[in-house]
């Protein structure tokens, strides 16, 4: 398990209570205000929508735009600054040994740099710089998820390192289990990543993998499940799309679809077929099924990590270290393997043929144009705004409608999405990350499109 990781924190109370106490007992703590107050910033910081400028969204995509506002003469640089360490750190440890896939990422590392190197130089090949391709990967993505990542790490522990976790998680039980075969504590994922992003998401999922709190399955559900693009980046969907004035049931649409399609999605190949094997050399922690009092529970679980809990500026510095590695690992794989899925869109007619996959979906559900409705599709695994840019000028509201569900519900995508997921130890791989996007596009289309005949 890394060092500081703040997941980390409640093992030594493991080790003096039995798993049943900790639901059961109620451990003597001092400074509980920590569980409230820590809690409700974290909880304001990923979860409030707040106005500043005439921009709402949350407090930590406020953060983001300061610093590429206030700091933009210095935010390429430092961003350059995470690919080298990302890229020399990879061929230092020799990454490229372990496996075969590790070696195409370590080229791939490579290759990010090597277009970091050449923007920064103001050095790009024409058929490189065009708005869609590497100026698009760079303003739209890499620095975002760059920023994000870091300074997102820094705030997580509030949600995840003082018991707020725990007390969800007993709350959640009910639900989550039944549903989408996976702990309560995973609701704190999906809520992150909806109104987050997926990055955001999929830091919890590791971090907590890594703890022992989740089986190699349920992360691997909740990465493929749950990590979509958040509200925010939704909003840019419908208005590409020129759905704003749907917008609420866009969004109570596209939230319900889904999660419909995750919970079909756990009970068949691949997802269904990955041991339930927790993260080697962690401390298995799984969630016990609370019997008797569900509040008493929540708040005697809540109480245990706090009582484990690190003080909060060691939590918050060695949650911030291991976000820069995080966006080391990812930026350099999100210029490569981004460019390489928008080339194979742009130059390729392999999305059209991919198209012809989810035509019969399409037709069957009458859904307008299904040919295009299926090349859109397809498009969006290279990257999810591609899907809208497709069929931005179609006179149907329902395709534009129903492009717009898929492009959030299908979830995995080449540009951001697997390279985010290839940098941590969630175990799926990209060949099995693909068969699931397959399933999750032809699902999505199959339900939206009656619901969008229903209330279009």
């Amino acid at each position: 398990m890394p060092v500081g990781d703040p997941n980390d924190t409640i093992l030594h109370q493991l080790e003096e209570t039995s798993e049943e106490d900790i639901y059961t007992t109620r451990p003597e703590v001092s400074g509980i205000w920590r569980l409230f107050l820590y809690s409700a910033i974290g909880i304001f910081v990923f979860f409030v929508s707040i106005n500043i400028g005439g921009k709402s969204t949350i407090p930590l995509d406020h953060m983001v735009t300061a610093i590429r506002t206030y700091a933009a003469p210095v935010v390429p640089w430092i961003l350059f600054a995470l690919i080298v360490y990302g890229t020399v750190s990879a061929l230092w440890q020799r990454k490229w040994m372990k496996s075969s896939i590790d070696a195409v990422f370590t080229a791939f590392k490579i290759i990010g740099l090597v277009v970091s190197v050449l923007i920064l130089a103001n050095r790009l090949p024409g058929f490189l710089s065009e708005p869609d391709l590497v100026p698009f990967l760079w303003e739209k993505i890499v620095i975002p998820v760059g920023l994000i990542v870091p300074i997102g790490s820094a705030f997580l522990a509030l949600l995840v390192g003082f018991g707020l976790m725990e007390y969800v998680g007993v709350w959640m039980q009910p639900i989550m289990r039944p549903v989408w075969k996976t702990p309560g504590r995973s609701a704190i994922d999906a809520v992150a990543s909806f109104v987050g992003s997926y990055s955001l998401g999929l830091i919890i999922t590791d971090r907590v993998y890594k703890s022992g709190r989740y089986t190699g399955k349920e992360a691997a559900i909740i990465a493929t499940g749950f990590s979509t693009v958040s509200a925010a980046f939704m909003v840019i969907l419908a208005n590409t799309l020129d759905l704003m004035s749907h917008w609420t049931m866009y969004f109570v649409v596209t939230f319900i679809v889904t999660f419909i399609v995750t919970a079909i999605t756990v009970r068949i190949p691949p997802l269904s077929t990955i041991p339930d094997d927790y993260y080697p050399g962690s401390t298995p922690q799984p969630e016990l099924q609370v019997t008797g009092k569900r509040s008493t529970a929540a708040w005697n679980g809540a109480l245990h990590a706090l009582k484990g809990a690190d003080s909060l500026p060691k939590t918050v510095w060695d949650n911030f270290l291991d976000g820069l590695k995080m966006s080391s690992a990812i930026a350099p794989s999100i210029l490569s393997v981004g460019l390489t899925g928008l080339l194979l869109a742009k130059h390729t007619p392999i999305f059209d043929w991919l198209g012809y996959i989810f035509y019969p979906f399409a037709w069957l559900v009458r859904l307008p144009e299904p040919l295009l409705a299926g090349k859109a599709s397809a498009m969006g695994l290279a990257e999810m705004l591609l899907p809208a840019t497709a069929v931005a000028d179609q006179e149907s509201i329902i395709l534009r409608f129903v492009v717009a569900v898929v492009a959030v519900s299908a979830v995995i995508f080449f540009s951001g999405m697997i390279p985010c997921v290839m940098a941590t130890e969630i175990p799926i791989s990209i060949a099995q990350m693909v068969i699931v996007w397959f399933i999750r596009v032809a699902l999505t289309i199959v339900i939206t499109t009656p619901i969008a005949y229903l209330l279009l």
